[in-house]
């Protein structure tokens, strides 16, 4: 036996060993139905695929899922998962020298040679460095050396990749399913070429859509602004453009059944990418242009074929605004048909208003009885929801709730943001008098079974949005709105939730930061920092020591507002959309102007020059823009 070999069986033995001292110890063990194991001999190339936090809400996402069977139908790649271990199993493993594993092999992640994380939103980043220190890595990419795997990123967050780009030898920009084949190409042919860890960063640099940060170079004004952006490489772009497909690759085929109880036991399938309203506040809106459908008859297979695979007893339709998706009532018939044959519950994806109708909802009638709706109106006033492009009339608002409630359904869940841009006290109190109101139509409709539960969340000023100059909202501003509404919602048995108005500060540092925040994080890190995305585990002192030891202003980064004409951290990243366009929306939006979907008229945003000439490669790629 090899000393590898050796090694990985004394590693598999003293992870067995601990399993029983840690609670659900089936998150740690693999072997699930349908998962893909390759012996380790048998491939070229490890690729090891990471979600920052734990196994219950990884295992459920559906793009680690996607690349998870892209990778292991190549036969000379095997792809294996790696989750967060959870506060007990991570003591354990650090007790006894144990390093973050594969569930696949049980392969210390160490032994990869590409280690692939998915960063989704912001919060996972202390938990990502903990992961990179869990498996022996050098948390700064600059430590390590040739031997060591090469450490790459992708996901929505990294559409400002800088907070984390001192710990990402690569990142991925955009959609992922055919770059990351094409990394994989790359990193072989560096092998059998030979060379430095340098060159393969310059060969990985020429891949569109790659980000190398190492080849990139910043430079700060006196009052801590940005003076500059620039490539230091000839192979380094300038801008980077986001990875984009023509149309969307095939759907999932390949289903695996978890072993533990997770977040959504159920076959997901995405029936179409991006999305045409404009709403001001929205980063996947905005980064995810242009849309592309899937067809109602590959959605409904995909279907079919996952409940064969798994049984469940549940399937969801996943998009920004499905109510949108061209084919919404052939579909909605096909999810009936395929509720009588399976016997199975069907999710229905947020509806919106806009494009609400009676139609669909004689539609969806047979599909869900009873039980719930989701509206998002975002703002209180009418006002408000023009200033951020949601152009809802009340009247519009009113009618949608009440046909509801008048086809049988007897729940509604409605979603706020607070701390939107020139937002004002009554445009919160009237976030309140939507809900009381929709809770009396619906009394009066169906009597004393409705139920209506606010969720209110905080408005993040986020990249490549229109309001990426806007700024935070003071955290003991938002918490006089929280209470105005409590004030306002008392006795009216009206149920709601909010988020944490400094567990959104914490976001708003991070989604805007630039390269100097990566101290931060790591400094808030070593001050314990894990699991900042779970309310019982986030400590923002942690956060402001962190930023009070690295000398760094937090309000530089949350509640300054940022000149129209300011370099931002991210301007050397292409999300597709112009700055130009987004600088001229965010000044309509001081006016109060509001931009139509744009599928009604098209007013340049840069998606479709920026791919041209893509889009003339796949003239049947799906694309919707006019």
């Amino acid at each position: 036996m090899s000393e590898l070999n050796s090694r990985q069986e004394s590693l598999q033995r003293r992870v067995e060993r601990i399993l029983p001292t840690v609670v659900k110890p089936g998150r740690y063990v693999g072997g699930e139905l349908n998962q893909v194991h390759k012996p380790w001999d048998s491939v070229r190339t490890h690729f090891a695929l990471v979600f920052p936090d734990i196994y219950d809400l990884g295992q459920s996402n559906l793009g680690i899922a996607l690349l998870y069977d892209i990778l292991n139908k190549r036969q000379d790649v095997a792809a294996e998962r790696a989750f967060a271990p959870w506060i007990d199993m991570e003591a354990a493993m650090r007790e006894k020298g144990i390093p973050l594993f594969s569930l696949e092999n049980k392969r210390a992640l160490s032994d990869f040679d590409i280690i692939g994380f998915s960063l989704p939103y912001e919060t996972v980043y202390t938990n990502f460095i903990n992961l990179l220190d869990l498996s022996n890595i050098p948390i700064f990419s600059k430590d390590r050396t040739d031997e060591m795997p090469l450490v790459i990123a992708g996901g929505q967050a990294i559409y400002n990749p800088e907070p984390v780009s001192p710990f990402v030898d690569a990142f991925v920009l955009g959609e992922g399913e055919e770059a990351v084949l094409d990394i994989v190409n790359a990193y072989q042919a560096w092998e059998d070429q030979g060379g430095s860890r340098e060159d393969l960063l310059i060969r990985l640099a020429e891949v569109p859509g790659v980000y190398v940060p190492s080849l990139y170079e910043i430079d700060y004004q006196e009052d801590g602004r940005i003076t500059s952006i620039q490539a230091t490489h000839p192979s380094a772009s300038m801008p980077i453009d986001k990875r984009i497909m023509a149309e969307l690759p095939p759907p999932l085929t390949h289903f695996m059944v978890p072993n533990v109880e997770v977040v959504q036991e159920r076959v997901s399938v995405e029936i179409m990418r991006g999305c045409t309203r404009g709403c001001r506040f929205c980063h996947a809106g905005m980064v995810n242009r242009p849309i592309r459908e899937r067809s109602v008859e590959d959605i409904l297979d995909t279907l079919r074929e996952g409940i064969r695979q798994t049984g469940y007893e549940e399937v969801s339709l996943l998009s920004l605004s499905s109510s949108d998706y061209s084919q919404i009532i052939p579909l909605i018939n096909g999810l009936g048909d395929l509720l009588r044959e399976q016997q199975v519950n069907i999710t229905l994806p947020s509806l919106r208003i806009e494009s609400f109708s009676g139609e669909i909802m004689d539609a969806l009638q047979d599909l869900s009885p009873g039980g719930g709706f989701t509206l998002a109106p975002e703002a209180g006033t009418e006002r408000l929801r023009n200033i951020i492009n949601k152009p809802i009339s009340d009247a519009e608002f009113f009618d949608t709730v009440r046909a509801i409630f008048e086809h049988g359904w007897n729940t509604i869940k409605l979603y706020f943001m607070i701390g939107h841009p020139q937002e004002t006290l009554e445009d919160v109190a009237a976030i309140a008098e939507l809900a009381k109101e929709t809770l009396q139509i619906g009394r009066r409709i169906v009597g004393g079974r409705v139920r209506i539960h606010l969720g209110v969340s905080t408005f993040i000023p986020k990249p490549h949005t229109p309001f990426q100059w806007a700024a935070f909202d003071d955290p003991v501003s938002i918490q006089e709105k929280i209470f105005v509404l409590h004030d306002r919602l008392h006795g009216s048995k009206v149920k709601m939730t909010w988020n944490d108005p400094m567990a959104s500060q914490h976001e708003a540092w991070l989604s805007r930061g630039d390269r100097r925040i990566a101290d931060v994080i790591f400094k808030a890190w070593q001050n314990g920092a894990r699991f900042d995305a779970w309310r019982e585990h986030f400590n923002i002192e942690n956060w402001q020591k962190a930023f009070e030891d690295c000398n760094l202003d937090p309000d530089f980064y949350g509640k300054r507002a940022r000149d129209i004409d300011e370099v931002l951290p991210w301007d050397h990243i292409n999300a597709g959309v112009k700055k130009s366009f987004l600088k001229r929306d965010y000044e309509w939006s001081l006016e109060g102007k509001i931009r139509p979907d744009c599928r009604q008229q098209c007013y340049s945003c840069g998606i479709l020059s920026s791919f041209n000439e893509l889009r003339l490669a796949h003239p049947d790629g799906g694309w919707k823009c006019p």
